[in-house]
C-alpha cells in the first residue's frame, strides 16, 4: 500500500539544478521498493513509501532509518560505491534541498554509478558470465558468509516458516495468480518445509544462520573494476537478511536456473564448497531455491499488478514462470553418483562440469575432483602446481580415500554426485562402485578414452588448470595396466561435447 505521494521528492531529485548543474543528464528507474535516479556519476536511491507485508517505508524517518542500514551493511560488499545518506529537507520558503537545517522530508542513498551493462543478469543474457567470473563470484560469497555475522536467536526453521507465511500473504495479494496455482505452490513448500524442520534447526545452533546479504540475485551483482561485487542487500528487515548461508546464495543459484543456466549454477555451487564446507545441508537446496523462486513470483507479480499493458502482461508471465520453477524444484529427484575416469587429457573434467547439472537433485552433482582434493591436501590453490613427489603412489592412496569418504558423505545427505579421478586401479574403481551400493544409490562409471596423440596434445595445451599432469604422467599411465573395465566406455577423441552428449543420453535411460 503507498503511504504517501512522492512527486514533489521525485520532482526535486530529477531537476538539475537541485544537483548544481542545470546541464546534467538524469533519468530514473523503478523496482517494487525504489526509485533509482541516476545523476551524472553518482546514483540517489529513493525508497518508495509503501506498506506491505515484509517492509515498511511508511514515514520519512523510516525510509532514513533505513536508508542509514543500507548504507552500512552493503559497505561490507561494496564499499566503493555506497558514498553517504542524503537527508532532504523542507526549509521554511518550502524549498527541498539536501541536508537543510529544516524538517525531514524524504531520505536517500547516494551511490556511485557504475556501468550498467556490468549487471550480472545483462552479463547473462549476453553469454559473458565465464567460468573465471563465476568461480571468483563463488569465493567471494564464500569469504563473505565466513566473515559474517552469526546469530544464535531463534531457530533455523522459525525463520523459513515466517518467510513461507509472508510469502503466501504477498502471493495472494498480487492478484496475478489463481487461487489453485497458489495453493499447490504453498501446500508443496510447506510440506517440504516439514521434512527439513530439524536439519534447519539443527545448522542454526551449528552458526550457519547469519547476517548475510538477503537479496543476491543477479541484478544486485556487478563487474567493479572487474571484480565481482555484491550490492544492494536486504536493509529494511533484519530477519529477512538473517539467514542460513545456502538459503542465501539459493537466491543466485534459483536466479540462473531460471534464466536456462543450469551448468553455470552447477559450477558457483562447487566453486562455493570448495571454499566452505555446507555439505550437511544439501538436502535443503532445492527447497532454498523454490522458496526464492515463489520469491521473485510475488515480487514480479506486485510489478506486474502497478503496470498496465503489453508491461504487465510481459510481468505477468514471469511472475507465472517463476512460480513453475519453485513447482519443479520441489518435485523429488533420485540421486545417483556418476564416477568418471580416464587417462589425463581425456577431459574428464571438462565433461564432469558438463554433465553435473543433470545429476541428483537441484543444482546439480556435487563434483568431487581428485585435482581438487590433491591440492587442498597441501594447502594450495587449484591453480598452484605440485611438486613431482606429491604425485608418488602413498600420496595418491590417501588423495583416492579421501575422494571416496568426501562422496559418500554427500550421498548420505541426500545429494548426487560425480566422482572425478583417473580410476586406472581397479581397486579405486571397486571402491567407489562399493559406496554406490552401500549408500543404496545408483552407480554408472564412464571410462573415457582417446588416441594417445589427443592426450599429449591436450596436456600440453593445459594452463591455468588443477591437472598438473605432463606428457611424461600420460607416458607413464598409458604404459600402467588398468585391468578389466567394466564401466561404459566412451570414446572423447573428438570434442568433449560429444562425449559429455552422449554420456547425458546414457544417463536419461531409466535405471532398471
Amino acid at each position: 500500500m503507498v503511504t504517501q505521494d512522492q512527486h514533489a521528492v521525485l520532482a526535486f531529485l530529477t531537476n538539475p539544478l537541485s544537483h548544481g548543474d542545470a546541464a546534467l543528464n538524469i533519468h530514473t528507474t523503478e523496482t517494487h521498493l525504489s526509485v533509482i535516479i541516476f545523476v551524472g556519476s553518482r546514483v540517489f536511491k529513493l525508497k518508495r513509501a509503501v506498506r506491505l507485508p515484509y517492509v515498511d517505508f511508511s514515514t520519512p524517518q523510516r525510509r532514513l532509518e533505513a536508508c542509514h542500514r543500507e548504507l552500512a551493511l552493503n559497505r561490507r560488499t561494496a564499499p566503493q560505491l555506497y558514498v553517504a545518506v542524503r537527508q532532504i529537507t523542507r526549509e521554511a520558503d518550502g524549498r527541498l534541498v539536501f541536508d537543510g537545517p529544516g524538517e525531514l522530508f524524504d531520505a536517500v542513498v547516494e551511490m556511485v554509478r557504475f556501468d550498467e551493462d556490468a549487471l550480472f543478469d545483462r552479463l547473462a543474457v549476453r553469454g559473458q558470465l565465464t567460468p573465471i567470473v563465476l568461480t571468483e563470484l563463488a569465493g567471494i560469497i564464500a569469504r563473505f558468509h565466513a566473515e559474517a555475522a552469526i546469530d544464535r536467536h531463534g531457530g533455523g526453521a522459525d525463520r523459513i516458516a515466517a518467510v513461507l507465511t509472508t510469502n503466501e500473504e504477498s502471493l495472494t495479494v498480487s492478484g496475478i495468480f489463481l487461487p489453485a496455482t497458489i495453493a499447490t505452490l504453498t501446500t508443496n513448500l510447506w510440506r517440504a518445509f516439514d521434512e527439513h524442520v530439524a536439519l534447519l534447526n539443527a545448522r542454526a545452533r551449528e552458526g550457519k544462520v547469519r547476517r548475510c546479504h538477503g537479496d543476491l540475485h543477479l541484478r544486485n551483482i556487478c563487474l567493479v573494476q572487474g571484480v565481482p561485487t555484491l550490492f544492494d542487500c536486504v536493509e529494511f528487515d533484519e530477519a529477512l537478511g538473517t539467514v542460513d548461508v545456502l538459503y542465501d546464495l539459493a537466491f543466485l543459484l534459483m536466479d540462473l536456473w531460471h534464466l536456462g543456466l543450469a551448468s553455470d549454477a552447477n559450477l558457483v555451487f562447487n566453486r562455493y564448497l570448495d571454499e566452505r564446507n555446507e555439505v550437511d545441508g544439501l538436502s535443503l537446496l532445492p527447497f532454498f531455491m523454490a522458496v526464492r523462486a515463489s520469491i521473485r513470483a510475488h515480487v514480479t507479480a506486485q510489478l506486474a499488478s502497478q503496470a498496465t499493458g503489453q508491461q504487465r502482461d510481459d510481468l505477468a508471465a514471469e511472475a507465472e514462470s517463476y512460480a513453475a520453477l519453485a513447482l519443479r524444484l520441489l518435485a523429488p529427484v533420485s540421486v545417483r553418483l556418476v564416477a568418471i575416469g580416464g587417462l589425463s587429457g581425456t577431459g574428464k573434467s571438462t565433461v564432469a562440469a558438463a554433465i553435473a547439472h543433470t545429476i541428483g537433485p537441484a543444482p546439480g552433482a556435487r563434483v568431487v575432483a581428485s585435482d581438487r582434493i590433491r591440492k587442498r591436501c597441501y594447502g594450495v590453490s587449484a591453480q598452484t602446481r605440485l611438486p613431482a613427489q606429491a604425485y608418488h603412489l602413498a600420496v595418491s592412496q590417501r588423495v583416492y580415500a579421501a575422494l571416496a569418504r568426501n562422496v559418500r558423505v554427500v550421498l548420505s545427505a541426500g545429494h548426487g554426485a560425480v566422482a572425478d579421478a583417473v580410476y586406472d586401479r581397479a581397486d579405486e574403481r571397486d571402491r567407489i562402485e562399493r559406496i554406490a551400493l552401500e549408500t543404496g544409490v545408483p552407480f554408472t562409471g564412464i571410462w573415457l578414452y582417446a588416441q594417445p596423440a589427443q592426450l599429449f596434445s591436450r596436456v600440453d595445451q593445459r594452463s591455468g588448470d588443477p591437472s598438473d599432469a605432463t606428457a611424461e604422467v600420460v607416458r607413464e599411465q598409458l604404459a600402467r595396466d588398468c585391468g578389466r573395465l567394466a564401466w561404459l566406455q566412451i570414446d572423447a577423441s573428438s570434442t568433449v561435447a560429444a562425449a559429455a552428449a552422449h554420456i547425458a543420453q546414457v544417463l536419461a535411460v531409466p535405471d532398471t
